[in-house]
């Protein structure tokens, strides 16, 4: 370390004892709104329970039922039995419920943000992110799903004769296998849409996230969503996301991309569709022209948003050979001036890992790689002092491929520095890696910077940011190539992955064969000049 960050004060929760599910055990949320929740999972009444802890102290958190594999058979077939009646529904009444839940999020924001929070460790600005997320996403449907489903003619075979009409129908039950990193957006954002293309979900939350999932279903609900079209249901991936998996009409995973992997080869056997997003090894470019000043505050946020447990987070800073010396030194003073603490406030900058094994995967990729040879610039430890899992923002150079930090992704707190020489040397360095999920290009020229960016391999690039502008602008796609994932989220793509596309074509007057008379031979001549003809006067 060349300084010491200062940190804040760690946090001491209210802690609720909850003597009917523990009578030993104090919970850091009140067990009456726990068990208000868990009435929304599907699970048998003498359940196992699981019990959470959260990462700020090491506290248990809740204990909420477990469901088991037919559990999800039962939600499964009553969501397939409500969908039918909600495939009906007016799509004006979908568009109020969004808009109610719209304003339902915004207005119980502090509720959210405390659970989101203790449940994921992060700040409470970077749980901000997510409130905003749920609030963008459900506007963005509510305004638009109308528009990407409406039926929509496409030209015909002939002119006038042949009309070709596009619809788009909901697939059933869509089932969303959630992870824990972002528990409200990446439990509920994929939801909306698929109930707005007239689905119904089965949702499977990460065990870690499940209570911040319940309380964003349990506000659709008084948005006015029938209870029956969402179903919640909680257990291991193993066997209760794998139940989701194998039984939904149509699978979004987020997670890793070891897991992706298996879920695209369960889903493939029986034909359904699915969409993937998942892991990356995002780099950010700072050209020789960027303004350090917003470069340097910039890397700071996309490196250790969520502590680095963000699926679009920069692991990998690509800095030009002409300004690298400058930005090394104001980046690792920023990184150094960080405030750490567990606080259910605004305030400090970052937050803790998880759980003891990402502390354990972090630990593993610094300590292997300062003992290749890699240079610690700051950070490279951990700080129990702080809460369980806390690791110091961390920040390496001298990174070789012989360390499994340079191509692994670290999901933490961890960003290593290189210098390159030139946009094409960036580029390259950017595209050198088996992931393609997020990049961030900074320089002064915006038309070079869009340049640049076009020509890395990756779902969403920002110029001048690190990956909030991408990830806000909900109306454009976002996702990953190469072994980052398999389709959009959000936009056009969000809702229509959730539909089976159907052609609906009426032929006129004329049939597509040999009429009058016409020979085999005579019938293929005129539709040869039919052919030409269409070409030559420029139709599509």
């Amino acid at each position: 370390m060349t300084g010491a960050p200062t940190y804040a004060a760690p946090m001491a929760p209210d802690l609720i004892a909850d003597p009917e599910t523990d009578p030993t055990a104090t919970y850091a949320v009140d067990p009456a709104l726990v068990r208000r929740l868990a009435r929304r999972v599907v699970a048998a009444p003498r359940a196992t329970h699981h019990v959470s802890h959260t990462p700020m102290t090491g506290a248990p958190l809740a204990s909420l039922p477990l469901s088991t594999r037919e559990d999800v058979v039962v939600a499964v077939d009553a969501a397939r039995a409500a969908q039918r009646s909600w495939a009906r529904t007016p799509m004006e009444l979908r568009e109020r419920i969004l808009l109610r839940y719209h304003d339902l999020v915004l207005e119980r924001q502090v509720e959210l943000l405390d659970v989101v929070q203790l449940e994921s460790g992060k700040t409470r600005l970077q749980a901000f992110e997510e409130v905003a997320d749920v609030a963008l996403v459900a506007r963005h449907y509510a305004r638009n799903a109308a528009s990407y489903l409406r039926p929509r003619r496409r030209t015909g075979l002939f002119p006038v004769l042949t009309q070709s009409t596009e619809h788009h129908h909901p697939r059933g039950v869509v089932g969303i296998v959630s992870p824990w990193n972002y528990p409200l957006s990446l439990a509920i954002t994929d939801a909306l849409p698929a109930l707005m293309a007239g689905n119904a979900v089965v949702l499977r939350p990460d065990l870690q996230a499940s209570l911040t999932a319940l309380q964003a279903v349990q506000l659709l609900t008084e948005a006015g969503l029938p209870e029956s079209v969402l179903q919640v249901v909680l257990g291991d991936g193993e066997n209760v996301g794998q139940a989701v998996v194998d039984l939904a009409d149509y699978v979004c995973f987020t997670g890793s991309t070891s897991t992706g992997r298996r879920v695209a080869a369960s889903v493939a056997t029986r034909l359904a569709g699915y969409s993937l997003e998942l892991g990356g090894k995002n780099s950010m470019y700072v050209a020789d022209d960027a303004d350090l000043d917003k470069a340097v505050q910039g890397a700071v946020r996309a490196c250790f948003s969520s502590a680095g447990q963000l699926c679009i987070s920069v692991e990998r800073l690509l800095v030009h050979a002409s300004v690298v010396d400058e930005f090394r030194t104001r980046f690792v003073a920023a990184v150094e001036a960080m405030t750490l603490g567990p606080a259910l406030a605004y305030g400090t900058d970052m937050g803790s890992l998880v759980s003891a094994a990402q502390l354990a995967r972090v630990s593993d990729h610094v300590d292997d790689a300062r003992a290749k040879g890699a240079t610690v610039l700051t950070g490279g430890r951990a700080r129990p002092d702080l809460g369980p899992w806390f690791y110091e923002p961390t920040v390496l150079e001298g990174v070789t491929a012989a360390m499994d930090v340079r191509d692994d992704e670290t999901f933490g707190p961890v960003v290593s520095l290189y210098t390159v020489h030139g946009d094409d040397e960036a580029v390259r360095a950017a595209n050198d890696t088996d992931y393609g999920l997020n990049a961030s290009v900074w320089t002064r020229d915006t038309a070079r910077g869009r340049r640049v960016a076009t020509a890395i391999e990756a779902g969403t690039v920002n110029v001048n940011e690190g990956y909030a502008a991408a990830w806000g602008s909900v109306a454009a796609p976002m996702g990953g190539m190469k072994q980052s994932g398999v389709g959009r989220r959000h936009g056009s793509e969000g809702i229509l992955k959730y539909t089976e596309s159907q052609n609906v074509t009426v032929q006129h007057v004329l049939p597509i064969a040999p009429v009058a008379g016409l020979s085999d031979e005579a019938y293929a001549r005129v539709m040869t000049a039919a052919l030409r003809t269409l070409k030559a006067v420029g139709r599509r």
